[in-house]
């Protein structure tokens, strides 16, 4: 693999694991964040914190971003547009709004520069590890071109058409990790309620149909006591609009009444609390502690880095 000159914008919770991963290469990493103090989470960056997005897409020709909201994203994108040329990639790895994808999309290919958008999914631990999920839209040959520094920030990579596609699933898998999260607080309470042991009742629903990726993983901190997912209440809210305007002509019953318990559960706990927080919420109407012994407090995956491969 050539060595590349990558710009990366955006060196918050998972951000900067993604960053860290690239670091690990032999590529050129320049990074941008409007938070200095994010720069000190950064293992071996060689090159100075770029001091502008002029900088950053003046030393790059991979532009990396990894934002927060489709806010952040048109202000960082709006601003990059009069530095853009022929020579860029825009690779943009934020959850965000379909509609907006396409629109920004345009404008970076107007200036000649291509687009792929790379939603990531799999948790903070997996994006550290350098093993998280890759949903990728596109150019089928820019994809093709870009799969190897793809293939350095995830494992499973699923290639999914056109501009747009990926950001729509990546909203869908969200939407039912958040369904997921509330339906196991809801059985760990029942299980607490009937005398079972909350750790029989772990392994019970990992071997069986009701098994899920938030019960592997969000379930063992919230037994461990500390919620600790790296995830947070806003981002889940955000993240529940963006697919009920998705499904705006269908009726979502379930849908509406998740952005009704996060709204609720961003005002009694606050924006930045963590999403598994919500549980607290089902603990305190039932009067309860969902804790167990030997469950971690903190999610770390096991497994080395996996090669990148195309599902």
């Amino acid at each position: 693999m050539k060595s590349e000159s990558i710009g990366f914008i955006g060196i918050g919770n998972v951000g900067f694991n993604l960053a860290n991963n690239l670091l690990k290469s032999d590529n050129n990493l320049f990074v941008y964040d409007k938070n200095n103090k994010s720069y000190s989470r950064l293992k071996k960056l060689k090159n100075k914190p770029c001091k502008t997005l002029k900088e950053l897409a003046e030393k790059s020709n991979i532009i990396i971003t990894c934002l927060p909201s489709p806010i952040a994203v048109k202000n960082v994108v709006e601003t990059l547009l009069k530095y853009l040329t022929k020579k860029h990639i825009w690779i943009e790895m934020s959850t965000t709004d379909k509609d907006e994808m396409i629109r920004l999309s345009k404008k970076v290919n107007s200036k000649g520069a291509r687009v792929l958008e790379c939603p990531i999914t799999g948790g903070e631990h997996r994006a550290k590890s350098g093993n998280i999920s890759i949903f990728v839209a596109g150019n089928k040959s820019t994809f093709n071109n870009s799969f190897s520094i793809l293939s350095l920030l995830g494992h499973e990579i699923l290639y999914c058409g056109k501009i747009g596609n990926a950001s729509i699933l990546k909203v869908i898998t969200n939407y039912l990790a958040s369904l997921h999260l509330l339906g196991i607080g809801e059985a760990l309470s029942v299980a607490k309620k009937n005398k079972i042991n909350l750790g029989l009742t772990y392994k019970a629903i990992k071997i069986s149909s009701g098994n899920s990726f938030v019960n592997e993983t969000e379930t063992k901190v919230i037994l461990g006591g500390s919620y600790d997912v790296g995830f947070t209440m806003d981002l889940v809210n955000k993240d529940i609009n963006l697919f009920n305007k998705l499904g705006k002509n269908i009726k979502l019953e379930l849908g509406n009444y998740l952005s009704k318990k996060f709204k609720l559960g961003m005002k009694i706990l606050g924006e930045r609390s963590f999403s598994t927080g919500i549980v607290k919420l089902i603990e305190k109407d039932a009067k309860i502690k969902l804790r167990a012994k030997n469950f971690p407090r903190q999610l770390i995956d096991e497994q080395k880095k996996q090669k990148g491969v195309q599902v």
